[in-house]
């Protein structure tokens, strides 16, 4: 089989095409034959800063794809479903490759009208938003949210959730993305590079600040959302924790979430990689039924998906990124 692998660890040149014997699946497992599979910010990360000599390693952990082969005591899926699933990163066979192989209990079936091309987009950032919003804010409806970076993976899903929820909607984006934003749901879009988000963020709510945060950014801007929160607000962190020493104990009464989606896969709990499933189905029920809508999306070959990555490192990217490992897998909504 093709599959995109890292020959040389360390930087994006050393992601080559190469052939592979296909995988077999083993106890508990199932073999994907895939059809997309998203690009994401940790496909880069690892081929850049993960030194290890590991040329086995297929990256891409949004996939999308058709059960090929199923191991021994899988009872939940059958040869032929379409499904679409996280990939833990401790699994060697990623979805940039027409095989991979994946523990059958952290897999989702799709509704038959959700094409191949938008499930490929929807694991890595969907989850996380829809895990941010409805398994940690839990929010009520009526109430303000900020979410940073409302034009990418996790933003593009999570203005979306928000405003199902009930919420109004203030997010950050780049001024070319404003009216993309404003088309999600995005009830005031602010340019992060030429306005103070915070100081908009509290003249928007007339000084009383958000209700919920979702912080995309990192640790330096979490601080600063410390400060745009209302009483007993609730701020919701992907990319780091505040500064702890700006946290002052029965000031606001506050709530921190972390998010840490991906590293369920990794955590050795049952439950939690199956409540990855459990996501996936809720979601897909959501796009299944067009209330929530796929992210912009640029579709590509599985041999740009270096030069795409370069690109998303590089900032470049707006929405969301998929390899067609299969073109059959391409249709419209």
């Amino acid at each position: 089989m093709k599959a995109l692998i890292i020959q040389e660890p360390g930087s994006l040149e050393g992601l080559r095409m190469t052939e592979k014997t296909k995988p077999i699946p083993g106890k508990g497992e199932v073999r994907i034959k895939v059809l997309s599979a998203g690009l994401n910010p940790s496909d880069f990360q690892y081929a850049k800063f993960n030194k290890a000599e590991d040329e086995e390693r297929v990256l891409g952990i949004d996939i999308c794809g058709i059960v090929d082969s199923i191991g021994s005591e899988v009872t939940n899926l059958n040869k032929g479903d379409r499904v679409y699933y996280l990939r833990s990163l401790e699994n060697l066979h990623g979805g940039f490759a027409e095989y991979a192989i994946t523990p059958a209990h952290v897999v989702s079936v799709l509704p038959d009208n959700i094409p191949a091309h938008v499930a490929g987009v929807i694991p890595g950032a969907g989850f996380t938003a829809y895990q941010a919003l409805f398994q940690k804010l839990r929010p009520i409806s009526g109430r303000t949210i900020l979410i940073h970076g409302g034009a990418g993976g996790v933003g593009s899903f999570a203005i979306q959730l928000a405003k199902y929820a009930g919420l109004s909607v203030v997010t950050s984006c780049l001024e070319k993305d404003m009216e993309y934003v404003r088309s999600l749901g995005a009830d005031k879009a602010i340019d992060f590079q030429s306005e103070d988000v915070h100081a908009v963020t509290m003249e928007w709510t007339t000084q009383r600040g958000v209700d919920y945060v979702l912080s995309t950014v990192g640790p330096e801007v979490a601080t600063k959302d410390i400060d745009v929160l209302a009483f007993g607000g609730e701020i919701v962190v992907t990319a780091g924790f505040p500064d702890f020493n700006r946290l002052r104990f029965y000031d606001k009464g506050l709530s921190l979430h972390e998010m840490a989606t991906g590293a369920a896969l990794t955590s050795g709990d049952k439950q939690a990689e199956e409540n990855i499933a459990v996501i996936g189905k809720e979601l897909a029920t959501l796009v299944s039924k067009g209330i929530i809508a796929p992210p912009k999306m640029t579709l590509i070959g599985l041999e740009e998906v270096p030069s795409y990555l370069k690109m998303m490192e590089q900032g470049k990217i707006t929405g969301k990124i998929v390899a067609m490992i299969d073109k059959s897998g391409v249709e419209t909504v």
